[in-house]
């Protein structure tokens, strides 16, 4: 479900606040990322953004699962991506 959805479901009490608050931190801490590694060309700010974004997607992962689990499942590539992205982002920064 995407984040503008889960939130719009949310204020309707469709949702519970604890699982849409996640998607949302995520939602924003995924924007910063874009904007401050492709649109700035920063290379050591993405760094603590990917941290964010890692421990950010657990929390949902972990909010939602008592609701829906296939939500839950869902996000395990996309959980299982970032710690890649992280290794990657590191490497690039200790390399220049």
């Amino acid at each position: 479900m995407p984040v503008p959805v889960s939130l719009f479901l949310a204020f309707g009490e469709q949702i519970l606040w604890p699982v849409a608050i996640p998607f949302a931190i995520n939602l924003i801490a995924s924007t910063a990322l874009s904007l401050t590694k492709f649109g700035l060309w920063n290379l050591p700010l993405p760094v603590p953004d990917l941290a964010l974004v890692l421990i950010v997607m657990l929390w949902a992962m972990t909010a939602v699962w008592q609701h829906c689990r296939r939500v839950a499942v869902v996000q395990i590539p996309y959980v299982s991506g970032v710690p890649i992205a992280n290794g990657l982002q590191f490497t690039i920064n200790w390399n220049n």
